[in-house]
Parts: structure tokens; C-alpha cells; sequence
């Protein structure tokens, strides 16, 4: 976990990232894009020979070098499988390269467009991969990286954020009332799903990390990758009005279930899901504030309004966790 209260990324100038990728043999023209990312940061690096590169380098102190390594070798995994996914190259037999204090790795670029997850056949077709992701992700547990569980997606983001002020105060008791009664729903959504079965999943499936080809998804950025439940992986695609996603959910099991069988018991875990993700994302945001990228990038947040909103949001999802589960129409 991040400590530091000094801006991660306040080494990381053009030269920098130039310098590092020249020390591991890649010898770049000088030209450098940032790409859309926040969590790390991200660039597309020309080189004098041969087809430009994306450079990854990570946020000091997330994760340990064996939770990145099981990253990488988990991606590897896959592709060795004819999975459509983007490992990272390896460069002298290695993955993950330091400079400067800074972890790297090198990707090669992929090209696609958004998922059009309206389109039944789409959705089809995205549960198939799923489906062959999941069952490699079922053949051994992960190691170093952690499980998404109650306490480290709900319980621990709701105390720092009631710990760390980020909260106003005319509004910090109603969010921790709301917050507590949320985790309740979730603990009972838990409750009914019974004991369900842990994987490696993506861990953060959704359509801005699924790049689109005539030859069908390719799937992106596994930082998030972790032990949860499958449908972590599925409910994300899910979207609008309860008949619609009971339709959606339809067609994408429909494709996942030719590789790997879904427990349906997982659905009642949808709306849990959904409630943590909220939670945990405040306190990413909260986390992640002495980053200059952050207020420029999300001014909206930790304003009254953004928090009156999380109120009435985590007050509707603790209705619908008690309402039945998702099923596929």
C-alpha cells in the first residue's frame, strides 16, 4: 500500500522513461505518448527499429515484485494457451526491469476499439473467453497477490476514508451509517451465496480494458488481477434496467458455459459486488490524492456533492442486495 506522502511519479520525467527502456536494449526516437492511465503510468514509446513498444511503470509500493511476477506469468499462462491476451516481453529472460527506483515492464502494442457489449453476439463472445480465461485461472490459486474479500474491498476502505478526513463533516455520520448498512447487505449476500469457489480472475473486466478486433477481444491490463469469485469477472459487462441485464447475463453465460461451468449461487453476489466496488473506489480516489494526476483528472471528487451522491447511491444498493438475485432471462 502506498505511503508516501510525496507525488509518486515526481522522478518519472520524458528522459527518465527514455533512459530506462535504452537500458534494457530498446533504443527509442525520442517520441513518447501518455496513455489513459492513473494507476500507473503508461506510455507508447517509438523506437529507431522496429514497431513502437507500450511501457508500463508501476505505482512505487502497490504491489511486491511476486505479485507482479505472478501478473506476468499468469498473462503467459494464458497466451500459451491461445487465449487472446497481451503479455509482456521478455528482455534477457526477464519481465520486470527497475531504473531509478521505478519498476517497468514493456508491452507490445495492440490495437483495437470498444466492445459494443449492446450487441447479444458480442456479449456471446466475450463470455467464451471468459469462460477459457476462468478455467486456467481454477487450475491453481494465486500466491502473492491478495483475494477480494468483505474486509479489504469494503471494510478497510470504509475506516480509511472515516480515519483520514476525507469525509465533510455534516455528512461523515450519515455516509458511516449507510456504509455500515451496506456491509451488513453484503455480508448476507455472502450469507446466501454459501461457499463458492476462489480463481484468478481478470479482476477488472470491464469494457475500456477489452480491446476489440475483427478476429474478436483481446484483454488488457491484468493489474487488478486477483482470487474472487467468476462473476466479478461477468457482472461488469452487465448494464441498465434489471430486464436488460438479465438479458445480457443471458448471452454472456451462453458463451461462458461452453468452457466453464458458472455457479449460479455466485448471482446472489452481483449487487455485493457492485456495493464494494463503490466503497473501494472512493478510497482508491482518497488514496491516491497527494497525486497531482488525481485532482486533475477527478476535480469532482471529495466535493459535498460527490459525497450526498454516495449516500443516496449506497443507500439504493443496500434495497436491491435484498431484492433476488440477477438470473438470466
Amino acid at each position: 500500500m502506498e505511503t508516501s506522502q510525496s507525488p509518486p511519479y515526481a522522478g518519472l520525467a520524458p528522459e527518465t522513461v527514455l533512459d530506462a527502456l535504452d537500458g534494457v536494449g530498446l533504443r527509442c526516437d525520442g517520441r513518447l505518448l501518455a496513455l489513459n492511465s492513473y494507476e500507473n503510468r503508461v506510455y507508447q514509446v517509438w523506437r529507431e527499429e522496429g514497431p513502437p513498444v507500450v511501457a508500463k511503470f508501476y505505482r512505487p509500493g502497490r504491489w511486491t515484485d511476486a505479485a507482479i511476477l505472478e501478473e506476468h506469468a499468469f498473462t503467459q499462462e494464458l497466451l500459451e494457451r491461445e487465449l487472446p491476451v497481451v503479455p509482456p516481453m521478455a528482455i534477457d529472460g526477464k519481465t520486470l526491469h527497475e531504473y531509478r527506483g521505478f519498476r517497468f515492464t514493456v508491452f507490445p502494442r495492440g490495437g483495437g476499439r470498444a466492445p459494443e457489449l449492446e450487441d447479444p453476439k458480442t456479449l456471446e463472445w466475450m463470455g467464451r473467453f471468459l469462460g477459457r480465461i476462468h478455467a486456467v485461472g481454477a487450475l491453481r490459486p494465486f500466491g502473492a497477490r491478495p483475494t477480494l474479500d468483505v474486509q479489504s474491498f469494503g471494510e478497510e476502505p470504509r475506516d480509511y476514508l472515516l480515519a483520514h478526513g476525507f469525509l465533510p463533516a455534516d455528512l461523515a455520520g450519515a455516509w458511516g451509517g449507510v456504509a455500515a448498512l451496506a456491509l451488513d447487505g453484503i455480508r448476507r449476500c455472502y450469507e446466501r451465496a454459501g461457499e463458492i469457489r476462489l480463481l484468478r480472475l481478470h479482476g477488472d473486466c470491464h469494457a475500456g480494458n477489452v480491446l476489440w478486433t475483427d478476429e474478436g477481444p483481446h484483454f488488457v491490463d491484468f493489474d487488478d488481477s486477483r482470487m474472487g469469485p467468476a462473476v466479478q469477472d461477468l457482472w461488469m459487462l452487465l448494464s441498465g434496467e434489471r430486464a436488460a441485464m438479465q438479458g445480457q447475463l443471458a448471452d454472456v453465460l451462453a458463451g461462458y458455459e461452453d468452457f466453464c461451468e458458472f455457479d449460479p449461487r455466485e448471482l446472489s453476489l452481483v449487487e455485493a459486488l457492485r456495493t464494494l466496488r463503490m466503497i473501494h473506489y472512493s478510497a482508491w480516489l482518497a488514496r491516491r490524492w497527494n497525486d497531482p494526476a488525481f485532482p486533475a483528472a477527478f476535480p469532482w471528487f471529495n466535493t459535498q456533492t460527490y459525497w450526498q451522491n454516495q449516500v443516496l447511491d449506497l443507500r439504493e444498493q443496500v434495497a436491491l442486495m435484498d431484492e433476488p438475485p440477477l438470473t438470466p432471462a
